[in-house]
């Protein structure tokens, strides 16, 4: 196959490329491209310097929209990604490769890369409550509009506030906090909240407990269904027995269930099914 021809196969190739750009910038692209691997001066090529143009053209087939507009973090977080939205109106478990616990709220959405175990970065959309798995090679990023959360092995929610804002919340353990263009870091502890909104962020203290202080058992069934999505079937004759209780507000309900059982000397069955808990 002679130059000519060679350039054509390569043109055409390029112009078959889908793009968001426009066929103006594809061009000049192109011209851009052909000056170099094409000279006008030289007219014999080695073979190497074929198998060189295709390539970066075989490349670009496959991610052209990456050479023209470069994102570093979307280029290392989310080529060949995993994308989990939940679209019920309960929360959604999610476990990552890494065994790390997400609960995803409604409309919420993660994004993440396939090596996720080796590349722990995962970016939210909406409102996310994370558990994360301690791994001290492996620190656990969490991207949010223009926040990064760094953590080693923790316990805490992320909550995307309109296109700019985020609330990060802290159950347990501790985080790193840093903004887009900024040098300041920010470290939490548990029961702190970080606040970023208008280009201003804040610190402050939250209450991540929920009391219930002599307060009939029913009442804890119905928090835990408003908020656990489970329907708590309870003994008649304990529906009005009274309880004082601080439950953790990201509590494993397991472990809420448990110590339920053991306060009154009941056993329960739960029904995922039904999503339905009996204590009997």
């Amino acid at each position: 196959m002679n130059d000519k021809k060679i350039e054509d196969e390569l043109k055409k190739i390029w112009d078959e490329t889908p793009v968001s750009h426009s066929d103006t910038e594809k061009e000049a692209s192109w011209e851009a491209f052909q000056s170099k691997a094409f000279p006008a001066e030289k007219k014999k090529f080695k073979i190497w310097r074929y198998a060189a143009a295709a390539s970066i053209l075989i490349f670009l087939s496959v991610g052209i929209g990456t050479y023209f507009n470069s994102d570093p973090l979307q280029d290392e977080i989310f080529a060949s990604s995993n994308v989990i939205e939940n679209t019920t109106i309960k929360i959604k478990t999610v476990f990552l490769p890494d065994s790390s616990k997400v609960d995803l709220s409604p409309h919420a959405k993660i994004r993440y890369a396939n090596n996720f175990e080796s590349n722990r970065k995962i970016e939210v959309e909406g409102e996310a409550y994370f558990k994360v798995k301690k791994d001290k090679k492996h620190p656990f990023q969490v991207f949010c509009n223009k926040t990064t959360t760094r953590v080693l092995g923790t316990s805490f929610t992320v909550t995307q506030q309109d296109k700019n804002g985020v609330i990060v919340q802290l159950f347990e353990g501790s985080v790193e906090m840093s903004v887009a263009n900024q040098d300041k870091k920010w470290i939490l502890k548990s029961g702190e909240k970080f606040t970023y909104g208008n280009k201003v962020a804040e610190v402050a203290e939250f209450n991540r407990f929920m009391d219930f202080e002599d307060e009939k058992l029913s009442i804890v069934g119905t928090y835990i269904e408003s908020n656990y999505g489970y329907k708590v079937i309870l003994p008649e004759e304990y529906s009005n027995e009274k309880i004082t209780i601080r439950i953790n507000k990201k509590e494993d309900l397991k472990t809420i269930i448990q110590l339920i059982s053991e306060m009154y000397n009941l056993n329960y069955e739960i029904n995922e099914k039904l999503k339905q808990i009996t204590f009997h």
